[in-house]
């Protein structure tokens, strides 16, 4: 007689019982988090908490994880002709992608925000990024750069009143088509050249007015991502000097304009996003700004997008520090949970301390930014100096931060399947994109010498704390010393923005995050023997204070 078996009953199938493993870290709110929501709230957008809410639901569904898995995997792939023969210069994208891109924009993280006359409205706008990053960042190159875009547009009020409409826009469209006739637009920049990189005024791209009060462009650019954006903003030689034009892909009247795709870049990370070299030859553009002015015009796009990298580092340390305590919370080793280990517990504290630092100097840079366009001088002035000091120090500090989530995970970390392997390739971008760690340090120098009123207002943040905390008073008052310009200023100018940055995160700790975050950050970056890893908080941290503020 035969007899049927229980499914586990065979010994070999023991060895497939998963236990010990966490579950998938989806369907959860990843806006509830209390250091994104009081960041928030602090800097005036109290009223998008709801809408938040809906994105952070999505961000952390399984569906949209499955998009950003997608657009990773299935990488852009260039055509540059049709099955004629005609150059199309065109690049296609997975589908997933596509859905990133409509939710995104769709949540107004694009160029809604410089419509939308609300207080707190680029705070909003900075939540909805960060949330969106911890899901994919590849795909907010081009919704950061078509934020960007309107301030510098605006040095030529006819073109702003004729693209700045659909660049606000909520509505993504995908594909090449006469920018009047698409109900949104995508905007990008066209910057550095191989011989120059950084140096734009090394550029050799050359300019030439036509009859029509239209300029030709010709010449080729190095790093320009984002190719099937609409709208570029591009830096050229012209008779009178450097300056910035506005190209399109397709003109007014439909016609393609020349924007030869020479190659898509085999890069690192960022693989959901494309990055390419354009060759302009004959090129129809119109001047933005003066002429001879193209770094001043193209600058405000600039300072933009170096905020979205002190946000998208900041979600990007978030989202790995997620991981990792989940991970925690889930296994056990040597007879209790991980989270419940001292040393483990040492290490997710102190990552969790350097999280909320970043995050919350990150949104304080977007209230700045948003009470500055509003008219608020002495904002501008912080955010001149702040945004160096924070596009240094919080984008330096991400590749450390999600090497030891990682790590945190074990072997697991190290498996494409756990989502940790692309945070850690993203985690450099920021540090490169919009300057690197030597420019924005140089940056600094240049704020000091000539814009002494950035000083002015940096210095009234810190000392709005001052009093609360010996250690950072003394930090501070060591910092003073630091910031005489002599002539080894560029040498040292590394550890002056470090020393600037902690002092900054630690004036905003102090003030606004609770006594156990605070004083963990002051004795371990600000005073004392500070260990070079991640995990070497002092004995009598309050660990179970730190552990309270980790995202779900």
């Amino acid at each position: 007689m035969r007899t049927t078996e229980a499914p586990h009953s065979h010994p070999t199938a023991l060895t497939h019982e998963v236990t010990n493993q966490p579950p998938p870290l989806t369907g959860h709110d990843v806006a509830d988090d209390a250091v994104l929501l009081e960041g928030v709230r602090r800097e005036g957008a109290e009223w998008h908490t709801e809408e938040l809410h809906r994105l952070g639901r999505l961000v952390g569904g399984e569906e949209a994880q499955e998009w950003a898995d997608q657009a990773n995997r299935h990488e852009p792939v260039l055509r540059t002709h049709d099955r004629y023969g005609h150059r199309v210069d065109e690049v296609e994208f997975h589908p997933a992608y596509h859905h990133l891109m409509d939710t995104s924009v769709g949540a107004g993280l694009a160029g809604a925000a410089w419509a939308d006359e609300r207080p707190g409205a680029h705070v909003a706008r900075a939540a909805g990024f960060m949330l969106m990053t911890t899901l994919e960042p590849g795909h907010l190159c081009p919704v950061s750069m078509t934020y960007a875009v309107v301030p510098a547009l605006r040095h030529s009020p006819d073109l702003a009143k004729t693209y700045e409409p659909l660049l606000t826009s909520r509505v993504y469209e995908a594909g090449l088509r006469a920018p009047a006739g698409k109900r949104g637009l995508l905007a990008g920049m066209g910057m550095t050249e191989k011989q120059g990189g950084t140096d734009v005024r090394a550029n050799t791209t050359t300019a030439a007015e036509a009859a029509d009060g239209t300029w030709r462009l010709r010449g080729h650019k190095w790093f320009t991502s984002a190719p099937m954006n609409d709208l570029f903003l591009v830096l050229a030689q012209a008779p009178g000097g450097l300056s910035c034009f506005l190209v399109p892909r397709v003109l007014p009247d439909g016609g393609r304009n020349t924007f030869r795709i020479q190659r898509l870049k085999d890069k690192l990370g960022n693989r959901a996003n494309a990055s390419s070299e354009p060759e302009f030859d004959d090129t129809v553009a119109w001047l933005v700004g003066a002429e001879g002015k193209g770094v001043r015009t193209i600058i405000d796009m600039v300072t933009m997008t170096r905020l979205d990298c002190v946000l998208g580092s900041a979600a990007g340390t978030r989202a790995a520090l997620a991981q990792a305590a989940h991970h925690a919370r889930h296994r056990a080793v040597f007879g209790a949970k991980l989270i419940d280990q001292p040393l483990m517990r040492n290490v997710i504290g102190d990552l969790s301390v350097e999280s909320e630092a970043a995050t919350t100097l990150a949104l304080r840079l977007a209230g700045a930014a948003d009470r500055a366009q509003r008219g608020d001088a002495g904002e501008r002035a912080f955010l001149r100096l702040a945004t160096a000091v924070g596009k240094y120090w919080v984008c330096k500090r991400q590749p450390a931060a999600v090497a030891e989530a990682l790590e945190c995970l074990g072997g697991n970390g190290y498996d494409e399947a756990s989502g940790m392997p692309r945070l850690y390739r993203e985690a450099p971008l920021n540090g490169i994109w919009e300057g690197s760690g030597n420019v924005n340090a140089l940056d600094l120098l240049r704020a000091l010498a000539r814009e002494p009123e950035s000083l002015d207002a940096f210095r009234a943040e810190i000392e709005a704390a001052s009093g609360a905390d010996r250690r950072l008073d003394a930090a501070w008052q060591a910092l003073r010393g630091e910031l005489v310009l002599t002539e080894d200023a560029p040498l040292r100018a590394r550890r002056l923005i470090e020393r600037a940055a902690l002092v900054l995160q630690g004036s905003l700790l102090v003030r606004h995050a609770p006594a156990a975050v605070a004083d963990a950050f002051c004795g371990s970056r600000l005073d004392g023997d500070r260990g070079l890893a991640f995990g070497t908080l002092a004995p009598g941290t309050d660990f179970a204070g730190l552990l309270e503020r980790l995202p779900a």
